[in-house]
């Protein structure tokens, strides 16, 4: 029988393993966005096509990211994991030694595959090792550990790229990635599925799969062709229908890919629209901000990182405190309360970038940072406990699926109404700032919203 002392000492062992793949991940695509213009210089290419460097690996992890968790809740979520984090590095390596931007782009789509593959796992995996009245503080750590990847990244991919080249930002996730599989293959119990008969959904997920990355290059590209264009429109029409045969494929399905029944939960469905809807305003941020502070302040790259840094240096502190409270009080009042902060933050945010001092708006972001910090692992863990334990890898896909849906949302949101501003006032940094200013105050909306929908669920406390 194993000693308590010793059960505890193994379950923040998968803590930290499993936070050393979510530091990877996170810090490897802020890093990659870092040193975008040495990769177009060197590869001799045009923006256009290294931005596909960035496209892609987010088209590829939003496609897979349900079929991934499916496959975890079928075949190990151990398992999966793993072989994610071997693909990665893998991948990575076959990125530092790319000699064309083409050879980039398809090494960048598979390490996207085992991107999806650790994203739609990793929590899953935490809510099995963790008691109920854990969850929160574990999935909160994890957050904390992508908030100190994204804060990292920016910093350490200039560095990397000055003092060794652009390659190094690939390869310095070789060691780290075998550490994490070491760790991974050490700590975590090798899970057996639960229900077996099941087969995999192969319609399913092609179907699925073929809607979202129809969606999201509409989306994604709306604005260079106009919204009311015919391949808008036809890209559109197109996933709306790819969406609607998924949904009818999988009420008839014996073993579906996505459940629908787990959004007959009314805890999992409101989560999972709150967590949409916070990735939405998190993204709208991160687009519109650094313009003001670049392009109309006049300010430095290195300068600007400092003041957005404000948000995930605070994120990264609130996060876990906020999780280990919604073990002991719930995740209603923290996830309401996160998202209401947050709506006031982008209105003091609003104002600042038009009016402020660079306080006043590294004072917004921590505001905001705040706001999110305290959301994140109360609503996560509110939606990870509402799913039975056979659907854990389903339900974190669903999760993962938010979130980079919600940032191509927030990118395209923020995006139009900047570039409409913009558009209908010339390019003055006096409009820049009012641009700015319209796009956090629409996202504020989103962030009532998202506030509003955590009052949906009835307060959730931790298991006994």
């Amino acid at each position: 029988m194993e000693r308590p002392g010793s059960a505890e000492s193994r379950r923040w062992s998968v803590l930290v393993a499993i936070g050393v793949g979510t530091f990877m991940s996170a810090l490897d695509g802020s890093v990659v966005n870092t040193v975008l213009p040495l990769l177009r210089r060197d590869l001799a290419t045009s923006v256009a096509q290294i931005e596909w460097g960035s496209s892609v690996y987010l088209l590829v992890v939003s496609a897979l990211l349900l079929a991934v968790g499916r496959a975890g809740d079928l075949y190990g979520h151990k398992r999966t994991y793993l072989a994610g984090f071997a693909i990665f590095v893998a991948a990575s390596v076959l990125c530092g030694m790319a000699a064309s931007a083409q050879s980039l782009i398809v090494m960048r789509g598979l390490q996207g595959v085992g991107a999806a593959m650790l994203f739609a796992n990793s929590p899953a995996i935490l809510t099995k090792a963790f008691p109920a009245a854990q969850r929160g503080r574990a999935l909160g750590t994890q957050a904390t550990f992508t908030y100190l990847g994204l804060t990292a990244g920016p910093s350490l991919g200039g560095w990397l790229a000055q003092s060794l080249g652009w390659r190094s930002v690939f390869f310095i996730n070789i060691p780290v990635g075998i550490a994490g599989m070491l760790l991974a293959a050490r700590a975590i119990d090798d899970d057996r599925p639960e229900e077996r008969g099941e087969r995999f959904d192969w319609a399913g997920a092609a179907l699925f799969s073929g809607a979202l990355v129809t969606a999201m290059i509409v989306l994604n590209q709306g604005h260079a062709w106009g919204w009311s264009s015919p391949p808008a429109l036809i890209g559109f029409t197109g996933a709306v229908v790819l969406l609607a045969l998924f949904v009818s494929v999988e009420r008839r399905r014996k073993s579906p890919m996505l459940d629908l029944s787990l959004f007959a939960n009314r805890v999992f469905t409101a989560s999972s629209v709150s967590a949409l809807l916070n990735y939405i305003t998190t993204y709208c941020v991160i687009f519109v901000v650094p313009f003001v502070l670049i392009q109309a302040r006049g300010l430095p790259a290195g300068r600007a990182g400092l003041v957005l840094t404000a948000q995930p240096i605070v994120m990264a502190i609130v996060a876990p405190l906020s999780g280990s409270m919604s073990d002991r009080i719930g995740s209603r009042l923290l996830a309401f309360s996160g998202m209401s902060i947050s709506a006031v933050a982008l209105v003091a945010l609003a104002f600042a970038v038009e009016q402020g001092s660079l306080i006043a708006i590294a004072g917004a972001l921590a505001m905001f940072g705040l706001g999110i910090g305290l959301f994140v692992a109360p609503n996560n863990s509110a939606l990870m406990g509402a799913a039975p334990r056979q659907r854990q890898g389903i339900a974190a896909a669903v999760l993962a699926t938010a979130r980079n849906v919600g940032m191509v949302l927030g990118i395209g949101l923020a995006g139009a109404v900047f570039t409409t501003v913009l558009a209908h006032g010339g390019g003055s940094n006096a409009v820049v700032e009012r641009g700015a200013r319209t796009a956090l105050l629409v996202s504020s909306v989103v962030a009532a919203a998202a506030a509003v929908s955590t009052l949906a669920t009835r307060e959730t406390h931790p298991e006994a």
